[in-house]
């Protein structure tokens, strides 16, 4: 555990991963102080009995404010969007732009993203389907964003918003999910001007990321048969 503010009443329970860093983005770009509580994923730390209490679903990331837990990535950044009265609209037409954007992050960007980055680099055998698959919806998706960016500075409109804050962290990592960034230009010019933003660097951040290898241990736990046990 490392501790952004011992006298914080938020504790955040994250790892270096896309969703993690959702959170940490948010609460920097909020202005909110949090306690950081790092999940060692590879070591099965999700699986916990403790974490499971606040995140059944053995995910990260996760929140606990006061007497309230949250898990979901999406469900944590409309809180606390809601408790600061900030990058969420509280009604009318903006406020679902906003949600369109998130949601399509939660639905589309996330899981599709997921799947291309897990099957071009961690699958234990190279799948001519699933590469192919994933690659091209990824590249559909990147589209998508795109033509939305040719007229938007932001997701929902002109301002930013917990979409972009959703959907950035993993679009980042174009690289590492088959995608040349080139060709998408309008998501180029949005992803550098929002790492440049400070509450930005600092939440991705939090906790860093590792350029370490994975271990047969790791993935094992990761993708293996640790992770489809009942708890």
């Amino acid at each position: 555990m490392t501790s952004s503010d011992k006298d914080a009443s938020l504790d955040l329970y994250t790892a270096a991963t896309p969703n993690g860093h959702k959170v940490s983005i948010a609460l920097e770009e909020l202005g909110l102080s949090y306690r950081t509580h790092v999940i060692d994923l590879r070591s099965g730390g999700q699986f916990a009995p403790e974490f499971l209490k606040i995140s059944p679903n053995n995910k990260i990331p996760a929140i606990v404010d006061g007497d309230l837990s949250i898990f979901e990535s999406g469900a944590i950044l409309v809180y606390l969007a809601e408790k600061t009265g900030r990058l969420l609209p509280t009604s009318g037409q903006g406020r679902y732009k906003v949600l369109e954007w998130l949601f399509f992050q939660v639905g589309g960007i996330g899981p599709m993203l997921g799947q291309v980055h897990h099957f071009r680099n961690y699958a234990p055998e190279k799948l001519p389907y699933a590469i192919d698959r994933y690659t091209n919806e990824a590249k559909r998706l990147f589209h998508v964003v795109d033509k939305r960016l040719s007229d938007n500075q932001f997701l929902a409109g002109h301002d930013y918003s917990i979409a972009d804050i959703a959907n950035m962290p993993w679009m980042r990592l174009h690289k590492n999910q088959g995608i040349e960034i080139t060709e998408y230009p309008h998501v180029a010019r949005w992803i550098d001007a929002l790492e440049a933003r400070p509450a930005v660097k600092k939440g991705l951040a939090t906790p860093p990321r590792t350029d370490v290898p994975m271990d047969d241990k790791a993935k094992e736990t990761l993708f293996g048969k640790s992770q489809y046990e009942r708890r």
